[in-house]
């Protein structure tokens, strides 16, 4: 995936922001590298919803700072633990049976570490990823239904080995956010469409952004992820997309 195109504001937001990155100062901390993102004016009487963040192939876990100002300044704490496998210039979730338990892992003791520093909403709690890390994300959305608010993936193809729908029952009751670009190298149209097909058989609620561009994580992009998420939050769900994607909602096509 492409590099974040990062706006000349992000240098103001990281001055008014309280970031507290890679923090070893206690001993939960030391167990899993991570950056932690803390929301403008938080209030601790109030129960945030928590974004857990993958990040791509060969990115690492300060993506978060650049995702999350275009997201919502306010809205959400948000941690993002560092990729299992070195990649390049960064880290990376290969789709293997020991990445997997690892990134579980990894993911469980971000949640751990945002619920003991700060006051979460324990049933608004979200995980997305781009790429790899969206792929990511599905794989543990999938396998621990019970933990997650909702999944997003962000030009990531959900997995289909290892048997990620082994309990569809429950999985298929987490909503899904799946953003598609067009003109995506890594994650083309016809297995956008063969996934939608399986996932709308299995009974799941899906909703699909397509976008005119490539893999980016564009403003428009990360704008719909925050109303996507809140409208599960207050629970007043929407079928009107941004205005510069096309949406599948449910099993409808949306297009502008």
């Amino acid at each position: 995936m492409n590099r974040i195109k990062i706006a000349a504001q992000v240098q103001q937001f990281e001055r008014e922001l309280e970031f507290n990155v890679n923090e070893f100062s206690s001993p939960e901390s030391a167990q899993v590298t991570h950056s932690l993102f803390v929301p403008l004016h938080y209030e601790k009487n109030y129960a945030y919803p928590l974004v857990i963040w993958l990040h791509e192939d060969g990115a690492n876990e300060r993506q978060l700072q650049r995702v999350m100002p275009f997201v919502s300044m306010r809205n959400y704490v948000a941690v993002a633990p560092v990729g299992v496998e070195s990649h390049e210039n960064g880290f990376a979730w290969p789709q293997t049976r020991t990445v997997i338990i690892s990134a579980e892992t990894a993911v469980t003791q971000c949640i751990s570490l945002a619920k003991k520093r700060y006051h979460i909403a324990t049933d608004r709690i979200f995980i997305a990823g781009a790429g790899a890390g969206g792929t990511m994300a599905f794989r543990i959305g999938l396998n621990h239904p019970d933990l997650f608010a909702g999944v997003l993936s962000f030009a990531g193809a959900m997995p289909t080995d290892q048997t990620p729908l082994a309990d569809f029952k429950r999985c298929r009751k987490v909503p899904c956010f799946v953003s598609h670009g067009r003109e995506s190298t890594q994650f083309d149209v016809d297995t956008l469409c063969s996934q939608l097909k399986l996932m709308y058989a299995a009974g799941f609620d899906v909703t699909v952004r397509q976008y005119p561009d490539g893999d980016q994580l564009n403003n428009n992009v990360l704008h719909d992820m925050n109303v996507w998420m809140m409208e599960l939050v207050t629970g007043q769900r929407s079928d009107k997309p941004n205005s510069s994607s096309s949406s599948v909602i449910g099993n409808h096509w949306h297009a502008n």
